[in-house]
Order: structure tokens, then C-alpha cells, then sequence
């Protein structure tokens, strides 16, 4: 059974920053792609990860490229969200999610779709206060 639990969030000014954590057990995680998503308040989950991160690398979406960096540890079996310059706009449930699936046309390519990862973490609050 693979197990997600997201750590690190907290409160924080506009323009600080935070390292969020992804502890996992029942997968590898050099074995699977690992996806960060996020949800506002009153908002539905945002549908594409903002940052992921398989064998084949990282990819961020637009509004975390230059920002946000994803990294992950083999050792720990942990994957991290370093944020930079956070937004009021990114107050949101955190969330990690892993699935062993790829895409693409060499099959090495992490999905970008919430629907595609299987397993879930509970979710950590970053609050950004303005």
C-alpha cells in the first residue's frame, strides 16, 4: 500500500518562502513520478500538478517555473517543494501524489493530471498573508 504525508506547510508573508515535504512509503521514488498539487479555499483542486518530478526530471507549470523547485531524496524516500516568493493567491492545501505510470512517446514522461496519480497525501495548509 503505497502511503503520502506532506509536511511543512505553515503561515507565511507574501514573498517568503517554504520547503514543503512528501514522505513516502509502499513506492520508490525513483520508481514513480511524483506530483504537487494544490487546492484554494472554496476552489477545486487545480487540476495540473505544479511541479513533478520522475526518473526523466522535472517539470513545472507556468506559474511555478522560476519560483518553486522540486527535488527528491532516495535515501529518505522523500520528495520536497522548495516555494520562493510566494503569492497571497497560493494559499491552498498542499498536496503530493505519486503514480507509476508514464506518458509520452519514449514512455518516460510523468503525467501533469491530477486524475492520472492514484495514491494521495492528506495534504498540508500554506497560508500566505499579504
Amino acid at each position: 500500500q503505497v502511503r503520502l504525508v506532506e509536511s511543512g506547510g505553515e503561515s507565511v508573508q507574501a514573498g517568503g518562502s517554504l520547503r514543503l515535504s512528501c514522505t513516502i512509503s509502499g513506492i520508490r521514488v525513483d520508481n514513480a513520478c511524483i506530483g504537487w498539487f494544490r487546492q484554494a479555499p472554496g476552489k477545486e483542486r487545480e487540476e495540473f500538478a505544479i511541479a513533478m518530478i520522475g526518473n526523466d526530471g522535472t517539470d513545472y507549470a507556468d506559474s511555478a517555473k522560476d519560483r518553486f523547485t522540486v527535488s527528491r531524496d532516495l535515501a529518505r524516500n522523500a520528495v520536497y517543494l522548495q516555494m520562493n516568493s510566494l503569492k497571497a493567491d497560493e494559499t491552498a492545501v498542499y498536496s503530493c501524489a505519486a503514480d507509476s505510470r508514464r506518458t509520452g512517446s519514449d514512455g518516460t514522461s510523468c503525467y501533469r493530471r491530477d486524475f492520472m496519480y492514484s495514491s494521495w497525501g492528506q495534504g498540508t495548509q500554506v497560508t500566505v498573508s499579504s
